[in-house]
């Protein structure tokens, strides 16, 4: 089996590949509806509205720890993962964005977050921090972090993030009747799902707890 630069086997890129690739189909079938759609729109309080007020924050963060990586990690496979992250993110980010707009919802509500999930504030991390969510001072040490350590500590902090990101999915899916937004749901989870397996693999190659 062939090996990048990191010694990581490429099974982990189809893996991330083929999740990418449907999300992105996703996310273009979901635009699409949207604007075709004129079934009723959710509401202010609905877990489809909490959902992309919630998430499109919890992606921007995704998208600034992959930034930071990008641009400073040692791996190309990291580099990769980072930007793959990034990009997909922003464009999801786009898409929930749109939702609200065409809900005519503010992108912010007047709720804590995580208000609409099944078990409400539950998982509210110390700091006022959706699941997974790294703190300013994880951010501050991944930026300041050298050679090796910034490819293992992204990994280490997206793995989280991630995790965090599949349980929101989870609860909206469990209280969310928009086939639009539970579509997206479904593919950010499947390609997630993917980039856990891709990080992990990853930590494992560089001899790096996954926590």
């Amino acid at each position: 089996m062939s090996t990048t630069d990191s010694g990581t086997p490429r099974r982990w890129t189809h893996v991330l590949a083929v999740a990418l690739a449907a999300c992105l189909l996703i996310g273009v079938g979901v635009s699409v509806g949207l604007l075709l759609s004129h079934e009723s729109t959710p509401g202010t309080d609905s877990a489809e509205a909490g959902f992309a007020r919630d998430m499109s924050e919890h992606h921007a963060q995704a998208v600034q720890l992959s930034m930071i990586a990008y641009s400073r990690a040692t791996s190309s496979d990291v580099r990769t993962l980072a930007s793959d992250i990034a990009l997909t993110q922003q464009a999801q980010i786009g898409i929930m964005q749109e939702w609200l707009k065409a809900w005519h919802l503010n992108p912010t509500g007047d709720k804590p977050v995580m208000s609409w999930m099944p078990d409400g504030q539950m998982s509210v991390e110390s700091g006022n921090r959706m699941p997974g969510m790294a703190t300013l001072e994880e951010i501050d040490k991944l930026r300041s972090a050298t050679g090796q350590q910034v490819d293992i500590q992204f990994c280490q902090l997206m793995l989280r993030h991630h995790l965090g990101g599949i349980h929101m999915v989870d609860g909206l899916l469990a209280k969310a009747s928009d086939p639009r937004v539970i579509e997206l749901a479904k593919g950010m989870k499947s390609a997630q799902t993917g980039e856990v397996q891709a990080l992990e693999m990853l930590l494992k190659s560089m001899n790096a707890p996954t926590g």
